[in-house]
Parts: structure tokens; C-alpha cells; sequence
């Protein structure tokens, strides 16, 4: 159980001594006295966190009184209570016994539990300082050590460094420019493929920048509805909506003196284009429910799967706010643009997997990693390591075998080599086209082995497919019904539909 605080009321007047302290005894424990001595002697025998006294008392004043009780007792909180509001008094009861709050009669109950509760928060706060300064005096090198290895942990879990590529990669590229990027206050947008690693990369920009003492708060802008959205970001007030049962500090708050990453921000809806727009220009904005306007210092980092350029042109995207957002841009390479860094991206997955997972599983068959070349991996980084997690699941081996491997990989379409990368691996071989028929006949199958060969590439997505392709997916179907193309086709032998 809890003690409550002990608050000293002091007063000449009984009467007064005896309402005060009924009051305040619905929360804390109370002392009364009547006389200086009287309280002098109960400040000797209690620990006293705040003390409620009268001005106006015989033989000394409440200001004398209390300016005693700062030298010996200087973390009690004192309050002076009292009638006469003459300017000298206020400014002697300031400047010579350090009073926290100067109460005037006629007081409210309400107004005395208030300044009770908030001196006693007071006490409770000087005295938690005090203790964690002695702490920290006592074993300043322990605590600044400890404090030190923990953010260099941090700092090298987000660092370039730690994103996994070859020297030759086309990402090497993307985080020289990165790192560059970084040192500078400018915002910055980060255009690539779902699953190639954005938010990695902008935690790296956050802590290779200035702000890197400061938070990294992110929000998926494509995942929540507008209303929700605003609420998020900006926070809201209590009542401002049904079920704004308290008020609530926003991220953009949140995210003060460090970062704010906006990822999928091509998603946000026109009307929320202007709020996003308003907040960059200003620096600034108003919580739900309210009319004040706070400012806050966040430098924006936004990530987006689409082309932003494209959804400016097509009237998606407001242009202002693009322009807003683009200090710099940077490109991730999809996972298919980068085959070298396939194998050792994908024995670090499986190092990171067996660690958490408490496995022991020494790596990849050669021929695991000709078919994890061969497939183009339209999940990007994501897809591989849940296709390695996949397999580690089902191992009963040290190694990583080809029997694991799920049909969509082992039926992916070949890598061409890329300058300064891997050679390239053996291709699948492709559909026999005949030698004879028609010349209808043979579009026909040259367009059935275009089909399958895109569709097993998007992994049997047929909106992805149907994108690649220029075809709606109305269109898709059709094909893919006239050529008799299935997902258990694989690599087979397409069955000949009726040209």
C-alpha cells in the first residue's frame, strides 16, 4: 500500500487549521499546528513533502517562517496562505522563503486539493532528480559506458553497412548517395519495389544524420483510412470524436527533434495531399479537436512503391507536394536487378533465421541457389526470406536442399548477368516454337510462351502480370483460358488451345 503524502498546515486561527485540514485529508495525510514551535517540532519528527501557512501570524510572519524552513528543509514545498494581497508581500514571499504557490482568501476546497496534489508531484520529482544525480555521480563511467554501447548497437544495426549487398551492387550505389544525403537537413523520398528494403534505408539516413538522438517514427500513410490517418499524425483532443475518451499526442509530435518516416505515401487521397502539404510548408499543425497550432522541428523521410513522377503527370499527386517531398530521391533497385547479391543476401536471412529460431543449419546446396538465381522474386527481399524461413521450417538436414523449395521458385525464369556481378546461370529451357504452320499459328505460340513465362515470373500474379504486359485483367484471363495456362503448368508442356 502506498503512504500518502504529509502536508503541515500552519495557522494561528484553530478554525482555519481545522478546515484546511479536513479538506486535504480526503487525499493526504495532514499535520496541524497553531504556532511556529508547534511546527517546528513536527517538522523535526515527519517527513513533510508540502506545507499550507497563514501570512498573517503572531510574533512572525508566514514569509519569515517559511524562509527559515527553506534553509533547514529545503525540498519541502511551501505555500503561503493568506487574505492581504499587497504587492510587497507577494514579491517577499518570492524572493525570501521561495514559495511555490501563493494562495488568496477566500480559497475553493477544490482549489486547495489542486495545489496540494501539484506540490506533492513537485516534492516527489526534486527528490527522484536528486537520486538519479547521485547515481550518476557515483558511477558516472558505468552508466556513460553502458549508455554509450547501447546507441553504437543501434547506430550499426541501421548503418549502411549493415544493408547486405556485393561492391558491385547496383544498391552500393544507392547508399554512397545515401550516406551523402544523410549529413544534410533536406527531405527525402525513397522510391522502390514493396519488399526492397525503404525503411531500412531511411533508418540508415536517420542515423547517419544530425538527428540521430532524436526518434524515428514511421507510419505506413497506405494502410490507415484519412480520418484515422489525421488522428495519427496530428493526434486530437478528448471529445473531439466518438471514442476520443482522452486527449492523445500525435507522431508528427512524437517524432519532434528526430525523424518522420511516411511510407507509402503515393497512397495518401487527394484531400489528405493538402493536410500533409500544409504541415511541410508550416512546420506546423492543429490536433483534432482544437484550434492551437503547434510546431514542431521533424525532418520527413517518405517511401512510396509507385512512380511519383507518372502519378503527377496522371493528376494523382499533387505536384506541390511532390516537390515538397523530393530534396533528394532515392531509387532501390528491385531484388531481379541485383543477382549477385542473392546468395549472400540469402545466407544472411537464413543466418538471422537459425539465431532467432534457435536452428543450426550451415547454408544452401548449390543447386538451391542456381534455382533462387534463376527466379525473379517479384516480393523482392521479403519474398526471399520468407522462402528461406519457409525452408528452414521443413529442414531435417545441416544444408538447405532443393526438395524445399517451393514450386513457384523452382519454376522462376532465368537472371541475364549483370556488369561486375555473378555469370549467368543456366537458363530453363524455353517452349519449342514450330517450325511449321501458319503464320497465326505461330504468333499464337510465341504469345502463349511470352504469357508463361511473365506470369511465373510475377509468381502466378495476375494483376502484376497484367501491368507488365499492358493488358487489363479481363484480357489477362482470356489469354491465359485460350492458351490453357494453369498455375500447376510450371514449366510443362503448354496444353494447345483453339487459335
Amino acid at each position: 500500500m502506498v503512504t500518502p503524502a504529509c502536508i503541515l498546515v500552519v495557522d494561528d486561527e484553530p478554525r482555519s487549521v481545522e478546515v484546511i485540514a479536513r479538506i486535504l485529508r480526503e487525499e493526504f495525510e495532514v499535520l496541524s499546528a497553531t504556532n511556529v514551535e508547534q511546527a517546528r517540532t513536527l517538522l523535526e519528527n515527519n517527513w513533510v513533502h508540502a506545507i499550507f501557512c497563514d501570512q498573517r501570524m503572531p510574533g512572525m510572519s508566514g514569509v519569515e517562517f517559511l524562509a527559515d524552513v527553506r534553509a533547514r528543509w529545503p525540498d519541502i514545498v511551501r505555500m503561503i496562505v493568506t487574505g492581504y494581497t499587497e504587492p510587497d508581500d507577494m514579491i517577499d514571499a518570492i524572493n525570501q522563503a521561495g514559495i511555490y504557490q501563493y494562495i488568496t482568501k477566500p480559497w475553493h476546497p477544490d482549489q486547495l486539493l489542486l495545489a496540494a496534489r501539484n506540490a506533492t508531484q513537485l516534492f516527489a520529482m526534486q527528490r527522484a532528480y536528486e537520486r538519479l544525480s547521485l547515481e550518476l555521480r557515483l558511477a558516472p563511467p558505468v552508466a556513460e559506458g553502458r549508455l554509450r554501447q547501447q546507441r553504437e548497437r543501434v547506430v550499426g544495426s541501421y548503418h549502411f553497412d549493415a544493408i547486405i549487398r556485393t561492391p558491385a551492387s547496383p544498391m552500393s550505389d544507392v547508399c554512397r548517395q545515401a550516406a551523402k544525403t544523410a549529413v544534410f537537413d533536406i527531405p527525402v523520398l525513397i522510391e522502390g519495389e514493396t519488399g526492397t528494403g525503404k525503411e531500412l534505408l531511411a533508418r540508415a539516413v536517420h542515423y547517419a544524420s544530425q538527428r540521430n538522438a532524436g526518434a524515428f517514427v514511421a507510419v505506413n500513410c497506405g494502410a490507415i483510412p484519412d480520418d484515422l490517418l489525421e488522428s495519427e499524425l496530428f493526434g486530437h483532443r478528448k471529445g473531439a470524436f466518438t471514442g476520443a475518451h482522452a486527449n492523445r499526442r500525435g507522431l508528427v509530435e512524437e517524432a519532434d527533434g528526430g525523424t518522420l518516416f511516411l511510407d507509402e505515401i503515393g497512397d495518401i487521397s487527394p484531400a489528405f495531399q493538402v493536410k500533409i502539404l500544409r504541415f511541410l510548408q508550416e512546420g506546423e499543425f492543429r490536433a483534432l479537436g482544437t484550434n492551437e497550432t503547434t510546431r514542431v522541428d521533424v525532418r520527413v523521410l517518405a517511401a512510396t512503391h509507385r512512380t511519383l513522377r507518372e502519378e503527377v503527370r496522371a493528376g494523382r499527386f499533387r505536384e506541390d507536394l511532390y516537390f515538397r517531398l523530393t530534396g533528394m530521391v532515392l531509387s532501390i533497385p528491385p531484388l531481379r536487378s541485383r543477382p549477385a547479391d542473392i546468395p549472400v543476401l540469402a545466407q544472411h536471412l537464413l543466418d538471422a533465421a537459425c539465431a532467432r529460431h534457435g536452428r543450426h543449419v550451415r547454408g544452401f546446396t548449390s543447386d538451391v541457389l542456381d534455382a533462387l538465381l534463376r527466379y525473379a522474386w517479384p516480393g523482392n527481399v521479403r519474398e526471399l526470406q520468407n522462402e528461406i524461413l519457409r525452408m528452414l521450417v521443413l529442414a531435417e538436414s545441416d544444408s538447405l536442399g532443393l526438395e524445399l523449395l517451393s514450386p513457384i521458385v523452382m519454376g522462376g525464369t532465368p537472371q541475364p548477368a549483370v556488369a561486375g556481378g555473378v555469370p549467368p546461370v543456366a537458363s530453363a529451357p524455353a517452349a519449342s516454337l514450330p517450325d511449321m504452320g501458319t503464320l497465326q499459328e505461330r504468333m499464337d505460340a510465341l504469345e502463349a510462351d511470352v504469357l508463361i513465362k511473365t506470369i511465373v515470373r510475377c509468381g502466378w500474379n495476375k494483376s502484376l502480370t497484367a501491368r507488365e504486359l499492358g493488358l487489363s485483367r479481363v484480357g489477362l484471363r482470356a489469354k491465359l483460358e485460350r492458351y490453357g495456362i494453369v498455375p500447376d503448368a510450371g514449366q510443362q508442356t503448354l496444353q494447345k488451345g483453339n487459335s
